[in-house]
């Protein structure tokens, strides 16, 4: 007969302390003084960057293919757009390109690296409508390839430097500014940074690369802008699936021939996509928007550590972007069967480009397409893979500083933890850092995000100003 009663008591109870969670889940960030934006010219940023634009400094894994006197007039005209960053600043090349700059402080504190990268994909294929390497500096907007990915970061880098060192400013840790020539291939360039450092016994304070941006209308029910700052990347991982079959005239084709067992493996593949799961950086994420959304959003998300499993799905099913932060993803981004019409194919590949989640490893993937395929007659060759990046900490000195100069820039955006699906530079240094941060800061559009790799890639004059403004801000506030 007590039953009823206690089962009363025990729903009041929990309902009680799901209003007290949502009650107590608002924003806790208090006002921060606005970064002073006066010296920094930006029309002056535009014209430089359109300079650098004009440059085609596109890399490829093939040498052959790079044109390295493009690369070398980009240094040389990076000097003479910037007089005072390389007079006050000592500079290194690297390898075939890679730049590093050191502006000494005096002191023997830990120093701060900003990073970008110089080189940029190749514009083949696509559909421009003006020139792509025109940097043409039109009605507000800076286009051409490197606009934002990522010549507009070196930019305002550089633009923030250039009018500190021009001011006499020494600042209060040393500063390293690094920009990658082979960025976009996964090349050596930023390995070689990271050899540096660790031969000369420096550890980063904090490091600072390209990454997540200033976002409007991307998390369920914040129609705000959030900044996403990036403490972690997805793994790589390349793959061949190959078929082998003996051939023959297409007159005569062989029953479940290699490009049919490969095609089943693909679809086998797509079928079973790798689980959902809400990993720590995904729900500190979710957990810092969250608080700004509105009546049953804020409801759901100041429950997500407990609704975990059903976040992790909603979030799959969102969007692709959202897909990406919740799974390892599978890609088949290049297909090749028989090289003529009229000849069986020997031999089916098809390429996989793989990026894993935090938690998984280039092995467990490897192990689960093997068992997902389930034909032993598919080869699954492994080309080259790196496991997930260390995770970041958000309980330094370095993010702190980090999150202060966005809000002092960007005071109505949430400042939130973001996991990049992307690869950048940033991962090498994670080797030597648990300060590592993947932030561009610009307020970019849906419009600007699609064309990164695309055609018609661009950038707004006033997002490229900010972004200078934030970085002169974060130097200052060491």
């Amino acid at each position: 007969m007590r039953t009823a009663p206690l089962a009363l008591g025990s729903a009041a109870a929990g309902a009680a302390a799901a209003a007290w969670r949502v009650a107590r889940f608002r924003p806790e960030a208090s006002p921060v003084p606005p970064a002073d934006p006066s010296g920094l010219d930006a029309d002056a940023a535009a014209a430089r960057l359109g300079e650098l634009i004009r440059i085609p400094t596109v890399s490829s894994r093939d040498p052959a293919l790079v044109d390295a006197a493009a690369f070398a007039r980009f240094r040389d005209r990076l000097a003479e757009l910037y007089p005072h960053t390389h007079r006050v600043l000592e500079r290194e090349v690297l390898g075939d390109g890679a730049l590093l700059h050191r502006w000494r402080s005096g002191t023997d504190r830990p120093p701060l690296v900003l990073m970008a990268h110089h080189d940029v994909v190749p514009v083949t294929g696509q559909a421009w409508t003006r020139d792509p390497f025109s940097g043409a500096v039109e009605d507000g907007w800076v286009h051409g390839r490197g606009a934002v990915d990522d010549k507009g970061s070196l930019v305002a880098v550089l633009e923030a430097v250039e009018s500190l060192a021009a001011a006499g400013h020494t600042p209060a840790r040393d500063v390293y500014v690094f920009s990658g020539n082979d960025e976009e291939v996964l090349g050596v360039g930023a390995q070689l940074a990271v050899e540096v450092f660790r031969e000369r016994g420096i550890t980063p304070w904090a490091v600072v690369d390209e990454g997540g941006a200033v976002v409007s209308a991307v998390f369920p029910g914040v129609p705000g802008a959030i900044a996403v700052v990036g403490l972690a990347e997805k793994g790589l991982l390349g793959v061949d699936l190959v078929t082998s079959d003996p051939g023959g005239h297409a007159s005569s084709p062989t029953p479940d021939g290699a490009p049919a067992r490969l095609a089943r493996a693909v679809l086998r593949l797509d079928a079973a996509p790798f689980p959902a799961r809400l990993h720590d950086v995904v729900l500190g994420m979710v957990d810092a928007a969250g608080r700004h959304a509105p009546g049953a959003y804020r409801a759901l998300f100041a429950h997500a550590r407990p609704l975990r499993p059903v976040l992790a799905t909603a979030l799959s099913r969102a969007s692709r972007e959202a897909n990406a932060l919740v799974r390892t993803t599978v890609a088949v981004t290049e297909l090749e069967g028989s090289s003529a019409h009229n000849v069986l194919a020997t031999r089916a590949r098809a390429h996989l480009d793989i990026r894993i989640a935090l938690g998984e490893t280039v092995q467990s993937t490897v192990e689960r397409l093997r068992r997902v395929i389930g034909d032993p007659s598919v080869e699954v060759r492994v080309l080259d893979g790196s496991d997930p990046s260390p995770v970041s900490r958000t309980d330094t000195e370095g993010y702190a500083a980090v999150e202060a100069a966005v809000r002092a820039v960007y005071p109505e955006a949430v400042v939130a933890p973001y996991l990049m699906v992307q690869a950048s530079d940033a991962r090498h240094f994670a080797q030597i850092s648990d300060s590592v941060y993947r932030f561009m800061p610009f307020d970019l559009s849906r419009g600007e995000l699609d064309a990164l790799h695309a055609a018609d890639e661009r950038i707004s004059v006033a997002a490229l100003h900010r972004g200078a403004v934030f970085f002169r801000h974060l130097i200052r506030s060491l």
